[in-house]
């Protein structure tokens, strides 16, 4: 995985508007840190009194419908969510670069 520091641009493109908050995605926060989303969440549930509500949450059915629907993706980027992702405020965010164990998060 790609370890660069993304681009202002590119960040501000992955952060979505959900249930009134400003949030990013598990799997766009892991490819910004340089880890699998299986790693990234493995962490979260390794620190899970770290992550309250405000801090992170599960999208539900009709909210990742209707995510998929107002943001243009290719058919292989949807088909990918095999799961409910979950989803991080600033919080969680930043919350994140203390338990992941990779060169991005450390920085």
């Amino acid at each position: 995985m790609n370890t660069l520091i993304p681009d202002d641009e590119k960040v501000i493109s992955k952060i979505y508007l959900l249930r009134g908050r400003k949030i990013m995605l598990d799997r766009d926060l892991a490819e910004m840190y340089g880890v699998e989303t299986r790693t990234l969440n493995q962490a979260v549930k390794r620190n899970f009194r770290r992550f309250p509500e405000d801090f992170m949450f599960q999208m539900t059915e009709e909210e990742l419908d209707d995510w998929k629907s107002q943001n243009v993706r290719s058919n292989k980027e949807k088909m990918g969510l095999r799961k409910l992702p979950n989803v991080f405020t600033e919080q969680g965010v930043a919350m994140l670069s203390g338990v992941l164990n990779s060169e991005t998060a450390m920085r």
